[in-house]
């Protein structure tokens, strides 16, 4: 497998249409948003989502999900104890040994990083991973319609008698532009062994992110990616700073547009520089 030699940045931009695409369990579920209004997505949620299209790339995973357990194992130090060379290295007390082992074993480590600390263990491990993922945001301010939900079945039967109706509530937004930006760090992929091809398979689960991902708070089709840009910089630690080639790109609103309701409503403008290459690629 081919060392990745040149940096990469990398951005998305996804569109939601009445879900909820994350949402605040200490907010009653309500979708997240800052201070300003503006929809945001967790780069916890997006990292769940691109190690589950990992895992349906056939690629083996540390932190898995646990209705998607592949192996069996109900926790992380379960899986982490049933890889013997990782027993070996811990019992040698040989961290290097450890990280090379896992990262070798696991995509998603050897991607974004792990932390190896279970109570009982005399080793603890870190790992830095190359792929880093900032919080997603809405292009503009979102609004959040909230609806009030029934449930009219019995939970437990009582007496034969009907239980009294639930009453909940359910939030999502009605309409979001959301940006994902992201970048691939060339130093760090050299100590996981993060490669070309793991590279191209960050690329495939970002343009497939919400394949085998509907929910009730997010239908299928509630969520799509519209566009993938993809820069490759011509050395490994880059010809200009990630933040620089982020704001090549420019998304506002059309000028006869006040109230967005698609991607349509939306200029995408990219100011590339020359001696940069860029790939722009469509969503599935």
């Amino acid at each position: 497998m081919s060392t990745l030699n040149n940096k990469i940045d990398f951005t998305v931009i996804i569109s939601v249409h009445k879900a909820n695409p994350n949402g605040d369990p200490l907010n009653g579920n309500r979708p997240r948003e800052d201070y300003a209004g503006h929809g945001e997505i967790s780069d916890v949620c997006i990292k769940r989502k691109i190690r589950n299209r990992l895992q349906d790339m056939g690629e083996r995973i540390f932190v898995q999900s646990q209705d998607r357990s592949d192996d069996g194992a109900k926790s992380l130090k379960e899986r982490a104890d049933r890889n013997m060379e990782l027993k070996e290295a811990t019992s040698k007390k040989n961290k290097e040994l450890f990280a090379e082992v896992a990262c070798k074993t696991w995509t998603d480590v050897r991607t974004f990083g792990q932390v190896f600390a279970f109570k009982g263990d005399s080793l603890s491990v870190g790992i830095r991973g190359p792929v880093s993922i900032q919080v997603a945001e809405s292009v503009n301010p979102i609004s959040i319609n909230q609806i009030q939900i029934t449930k009219s079945v019995n939970g437990e039967a009582k007496d034969g008698e009907k239980a009294s109706d639930t009453m909940g509530t359910k939030s999502r937004v009605e309409f979001g532009l959301y940006v994902i930006r992201g970048s691939i760090n060339c130093q760090l992929a050299e100590k996981t062994g993060f490669c070309e091809k793991d590279a191209d398979n960050i690329k495939e689960a970002l343009r497939t992110l919400f394949e085998n991902d509907a929910s009730s708070a997010r239908p299928d089709g509630s969520m799509e990616v519209k566009k993938i840009y993809w820069w490759r910089h011509n050395c490994k630690s880059g010809q200009y700073s990630s933040a620089k080639v982020q704001n090549t790109l420019s998304i506002k609103l059309k000028d006869n547009i006040e109230n967005p309701t698609s991607f349509e409503d939306y200029d995408v403008v990219v100011n590339n520089y020359n001696d940069l290459s860029l790939e722009i690629i469509d969503g599935m």
